[in-house]
């Protein structure tokens, strides 16, 4: 017998020779709509056993029925589809098309096309396109790329940067960017005019070839001249905000300008862009540590003594621009929380000119930082006078397979030549030959090469550079976000060394593999400044090598545990001590062997 499994519950059994049929029969049933559209069945040849599913969560697929090599979706079919006399639910109605999950795929054979078809197919693509997911479906030529590069596609284009939102502008998004000038793609999938989504990227001139070692990897070369009119431009906003709380024993905060007395750490300067209800005006300039909304709040351990007087406990709890950002004041808006607080959202605008390190990507999943930003006047340009916007190492392409790169570049150029939109949809007719013909047609070569010329000594390069057109995106990731920076500033309470995290204003770690590497390349003075941020002065016994007790305002040394009156003072980490201190209170008792200062 066979273990019949209804969402993995034992259910009953079946005859082993009656189980094909078995599968055969439910199967049709769920087509003629006597069972649930979404139920599964698979059965697994090694657990001997069927398992039906019809839980929620499990993601459907349609397919065409195949049955005795021919397709149930026929001619006419179509032409009454194109005639609006049948519909996609009277398909499935029909039993011709029904949804798949993923564990009942492994007992099916689907065809790509209707040419594959044989005696074991049991489903046919709808199209083969459909095989891949919303956002492969809008990569052009994907049939020609490498299926594991194929997946990061997908995450580069949720990165990208584009309109997010058609009501941008009224939203308080946190962490979005917009691009000034999306375009759309010239080459693009059917599927791109299906979805129609908002372009997150502009059309460019790439070139395939080496700039002085610039474009080393992965990274890019840009020209200037494209930046100036607005390539890769955008937007960053992030939103601020602050709330007058209430507490218990009558208190609450208050936003306002803070007087003299409450400013705490902060200098008159951070508040001198608040107007009188302690806001910041909008279009004013801020920068790291201007304060954006001016706040008090009562001292935490006064919350419940209502008898002392408030107006002396007053606490500043500004809200303060990020470290190492800087912006414009967009918006302010002023309500209500849930809880009837009055809630202040302000929200920050920052221009974000593209840099060296910005991250930019191809629709084929070929990301890179941009590596130099190369005046006009020196980048390389055609006989014709075009110069590149973006110049792309071509060592990229050969391990990461990516042939639909150059044919978008091909098709991309003839594209533009000929002011017409490319069909560039995966599985399809487009044959490169096309696209040779075209621009042989065109007075260009037809390999896509032409004769560059050095922009700095205007003579002809020795190789023949492959340009064209191409669909690029900028991404998220931004230097002007990443960028850590740190002097002197804010120390943890326990170990006296600086803090972490980019957001505080912490600084990077040198660990100890940072520190080899200083010292294997002769700088290990550096190490002598490097290693000095929690330096402090301890007294060392002489005799017992024990911590002793300094009193600075009697100037006595004492030895606690041999009572002698003669200390040295020795510079260590604060850390080091703390690590003693530790051991100490455990019982464990260290002693520092002191050197003779005498010995040689």
């Amino acid at each position: 017998m066979t273990d019949v499994f209804l969402n993995d519950r034992f259910i009953g059994t079946v005859e082993k020779e009656k189980a094909s049929s078995f599968i055969e029969a439910v199967k049709e049933k769920r087509r003629a709509q006597e069972l649930p559209l979404e139920l599964s069945i698979r059965y697994d040849k090694h657990l001997d056993s069927i398992f039906i599913a019809t839980d929620p969560g499990r993601v459907l697929r349609p397919l065409i029925v195949v049955k005795n090599k021919e397709p149930l979706l026929k001619q006419q079919h179509i032409e009454a589809l194109k005639r609006n006399e049948l519909t996609w639910n009277d398909l499935i109605n029909l039993g011709i098309i029904e949804y798949v999950d993923a564990s009942e795929e492994d007992n099916l054979l689907v065809a790509k096309s209707i040419e594959e078809i044989n005696e074991e197919t049991t489903h046919l693509e709808i199209d083969p396109i459909a095989m891949f997911g919303l956002l492969l479906s809008l990569v052009p030529f994907a049939n020609h790329n490498q299926s594991s590069r194929l997946g990061k596609v997908g995450r580069a284009n949720k990165q990208a940067l584009g309109l997010y939102a058609a009501n941008f502008l009224s939203r308080m998004d946190t962490d979005v960017s917009i691009l000034h000038y999306p375009q759309k793609p010239i080459v693009r999938n059917f599927a791109y005019d299906v979805i129609n989504p908002y372009p997150n990227g502009q059309n460019v001139v790439v070139a395939v070839m080496c700039y002085e070692g610039y474009n080393m990897s992965d990274a890019i070369v840009v020209n200037k001249g494209s930046v100036d009119r607005g390539f890769a431009r955008s937007t960053y906003f992030r939103p601020y905000t602050a709330n007058e709380l209430h507490y218990t024993g009558n208190l609450k905060d208050e936003i306002c300008v803070p007087t003299k007395d409450v400013f705490g750490y902060r200098t008159e300067k951070a508040y001198r862009n608040l107007e009188e209800d302690g806001i910041v005006y909008p279009e004013a300039e801020l920068k790291a540590g201007d304060v954006v909304i001016g706040k008090i709040s009562p001292p935490k351990f006064m919350l419940e003594m209502e008898e002392i007087s408030f107006a002396r406990t007053k606490k500043e709890n500004s809200t303060t621009i990020r470290q190492n950002e800087e912006g414009i004041v967009d918006s302010v808006f002023i309500t209500v929380d849930s809880e009837g607080h009055k809630l202040v959202q302000v929200r920050m605008r920052d221009n974000r000119i593209p840099e060296i390190g910005d991250k930019f990507a191809s629709p084929h999943g070929q990301k890179g930082v941009i590596g130099l930003i190369v005046p006009e006047e020196d980048m390389p340009f055609t006989a014709r006078g075009i110069k590149p916007d973006i110049i792309f190492n071509p060592h990229g392409i050969p391990s990461r397979l990516t042939v639909g790169y150059l044919i978008e570049l091909i098709a991309g150029k003839t594209g533009c030549l000929k002011a017409k939109y490319i069909d560039g949809t995966a599985f399809q007719k487009n044959k490169v030959e096309e696209f040779e013909k075209a621009l042989k047609e065109l007075g260009f070569r037809e390999d896509g090469k032409e004769t560059l010329y050095d922009g700095i000594t205007g003579k002809p390069l020795q190789v023949k550079i492959f340009i064209g057109n191409m669909y690029y995106l900028k991404l998220k990731y931004m230097v002007g976000n990443k960028i850590q920076t740190r002097a002197s500033g804010k120390v943890t309470l326990l170990t006296r060394q600086p803090i972490e995290g980019r957001a505080k204003g912490g600084a990077l770690r040198l660990g100890e593999m940072e520190k080899d590497a200083l010292v294997g390349h002769g700088a290990s003075l550096l190490l002598k400044e490097r290693f000095s941020s929690d330096n402090t002065i301890v007294y060392v016994c002489p005799n017992c090598g024990c911590f002793g007790i300094h009193d600075k305002i009697r100037k006595k040394d004492y030895c606690p545990l041999c009572n002698s009156h003669k200390l040295e003072p020795i510079e260590i980490s604060y850390a080091s001590k703390l690590l003693l201190e530790e051991l100490m209170s455990l019982h464990l008792l260290p002693r520092l062997k002191l050197k003779n200062k005498y010995e040689e």
